[in-house]
């Protein structure tokens, strides 16, 4: 394994952790917005049950309540909605350092290859003068 080969391996590592950290974000990010989704489901729930009760009456005590618990709601969404917000950012930051690094493998990838591909070169170079010396060899001890 020569140095580059090392190197690849190494960068590709990182790219592997950065993807790693990319995906957690990505599900940290998708959790918070099925969060929010759940509270909004359940004030809604919360404000039918208001409704309902409020037709069949309710007295001043469970109406406050009531209110009390949906500004709860709403300030878990508030919370839930910061926390969304923030997940979006991470999620963001860990794609473009995903993107760099992916970037630093292929950049490696190609000049791997490219130098493989000169080693190669210089090798058919030398099979082919190892030949042609050969065949030289060859038409000298037949002309003597």
């Amino acid at each position: 394994m020569n140095q580059l080969d090392i190197i690849v391996k190494f960068e590709q590592e990182k790219e592997q952790q950065a993807a790693l950290k990319l995906k957690a974000a990505e599900l940290d990010y998708q959790q918070n917005l099925e969060r929010l989704n759940n509270v909004g489901e359940y004030r809604l729930e919360y404000m039918k049950r208001l409704s309902q009760r409020a037709i069949e009456g309710i007295d001043s005590a469970t109406y406050t309540h009531f209110h009390a618990f949906i500004s709860k709601l709403d300030n878990a969404a508030e919370q839930v909605q910061i926390a969304i917000t923030q997940s979006k950012s991470l999620v963001e930051q860990y794609k473009s350092f995903w993107l760099k690094q992916r970037q630093k493998v292929q950049a490696v990838e190609l000049l791997r290859e490219k130098k493989r591909h000169k080693l190669a070169i210089i090798a058919d170079k030398q099979e082919q003068k190892m030949f042609d010396e050969i065949t030289t060899q060859r038409f000298v001890r037949r002309n003597y």
